[in-house]
């Protein structure tokens, strides 16, 4: 269960605060990053605001594997977007990362939306994405038998998948760490000043010098940005809000539902889980809050009856959880991703929905505008690999093992195996959001009602915010 042997870990103070390249934002983007520069052979820092990874945009999407079939065409977003899926695909297995090959159908439920097919079709052939055909409904039935009769037109969109939100950029940021980069947690930037050939970064407890900044600081990006220059974005924070079904409804989706996209948002999204559950959303509403994600009933609500309209037996189906989260949008459609040679820093800005199939794309991009700018790279010759803990639920699970530990939470079947494993390693959970990430704890049908404080008794003091009051 341990994910390497011998690898201390990487939450002390490093002993030389002097860096090639320090990385603003422990979201998936940052941790990609991270990973492919570490990799190429350069001293990294990851600062993150959080106490944790994923404190941020990244905690909260609906996990698919694009394959970029209805993203604009010739678009950087495109681009990174597909290489990030082959670069995922080509490394998943060694890093331990799930991934549930469902495939997907788009669904026209008007003459209006049916009538965007051809102009679909034509772009996912211009971005190179083969097998986006017209769906006849009867196959349609045979494939979604539960499926609301009311649909007019589908198409079926080959490649679309599940993959663990939260797995994949814990493995980039672990797998950098045992390659010798340092990451530090409760590390806002503060300041930084450019001096020489360095800059000097001031968080709440260290300063530290490096001589390249990569901005991944998602909703805060243009915040940091102008530490550099007079930010040429705006972010403006759209959230999503969304509905998780009972593992009871997995039955009723056995593909991802698309939804017919318009010009501002892809839609709202009927889709399985790695976990074994069935999500609804996202919404999009912009709002000026940075941080703070709320649900509100009235939306929810309105998601419920979407799910219902598109398959009507969700209805009786229990609600297990409801979350939102936040998409760092700006004003442009594109992602945002530059250098600054004369300024030794890098933009990675307006990385919204597509951001966690594209990370591993962005991260190869970003090493080679360092390349191209800063640094002769010189890769690692034997990189270390590791395999972080499987969450996913069509995959052997800790809790079929052979003498495993005692199940702390029965929900969602996590041994006390699996949160000392998640307390401990090369890079332990940092908050209580972060051990549920890691392990899924609390995040079943109860919401931790019943095996919240015996989590909590297992971190006591090891995590680096505080836990909330158990009796």
């Amino acid at each position: 269960m341990n994910y390497i042997a011998s690898v201390s870990q990487a939450g002390s103070p490093s002993s030389d605060p002097t860096f090639d390249v320090a990385v603003i934002g422990g979201g998936v983007v940052g941790c990609a990053v991270l990973r492919d520069l570490t990799l190429a052979g350069l001293k990294c820092l990851l600062l993150e605001r959080g106490a944790d990874l994923l404190s941020g945009a990244s905690k909260a999407n609906s996990a698919i594997l694009h394959t970029g079939f209805d993203t604009s065409p010739r678009s950087l977003e495109v681009s990174l977007l597909q290489s990030g899926r082959r670069r995922y695909l080509e490394v998943h297995e060694r890093l331990g990362l799930p991934l549930l090959k469902t495939d997907a159908v788009m669904v026209a439920w008007t003459p209006e939306e049916t009538a965007r097919f051809p102009e679909l079709i034509a772009k996912a052939g211009t971005n190179g994405v083969p097998g986006v055909r017209p769906l006849p409904l009867d196959e349609l039935r045979q494939i979604h038998p539960y499926l609301s009769d009311t649909a007019v037109a589908a198409l079926r969109v080959p490649g679309e998948h599940i993959i663990d939100p939260w797995s994949a950029p814990l493995a980039y940021a672990l797998q950098a760490v045992v390659n010798g980069a340092h990451v530090e947690r409760l590390a806002e930037v503060m300041q930084a000043e450019r001096e020489e050939d360095y800059w000097t970064l001031t968080t709440p407890h260290a300063r530290f010098r490096a001589k390249v900044i990569i901005n991944c600081a998602g909703n805060f990006g243009d915040l940091i940005e102008a530490f550099a220059r007079k930010a040429p974005f705006q972010i403006k924070p759209r959230k999503g809000q969304f509905v998780i079904f009972d593992k009871t409804a997995q039955r009723l989706m056995p593909t991802i539902v698309l939804p017919v996209p318009n010009e501002r948002t892809k839609g709202i999204v009927l889709c399985p889980t790695i976990f074994g559950n069935v999500l609804v959303g996202p919404t999009a509403d912009d709002q000026d809050d940075r941080q703070h994600a709320g649900v509100d009933t009235a939306t929810l609500q309105k998601l419920l009856a979407e799910a219902a309209r598109i398959v009507p037996a969700l209805e009786e189906e229990p609600v297990t959880a409801t979350f939102a989260g936040l998409r760092p949008a700006t004003e442009r459609r594109d992602y945002i991703i530059e250098a600054l040679p004369a300024e030794s820093w890098i933009t990675v800005a307006g990385i919204r929905s597509t951001g966690l199939t594209a990370a591993l794309g962005i991260s190869g991009y970003v090493t080679g505008l360092v390349e191209e700018h800063f640094f002769r790279l010189k890769p690692l010759s034997e990189p270390v690999w590791l395999k972080v803990p499987n969450l996913a639920e069509h995959l052997p699970r800790d809790h079929q093992r052979p003498g495993r530990g005692n199940l702390i939470c029965f929900c969602e079947l996590v041994t006390e195996d699996e949160i000392e494993v998640a307390l401990s390693g090369p890079l332990p959970a940092g908050d209580l959001g972060g051990l549920k990430r890691r392990t899924r704890a609390a995040l079943g049908r109860c919401q931790g009602f019943n095996c919240l404080g015996a989590v909590c008794n297992m971190a006591n003091d090891r995590l680096l915010s505080p836990l909330p009051l158990q009796k």
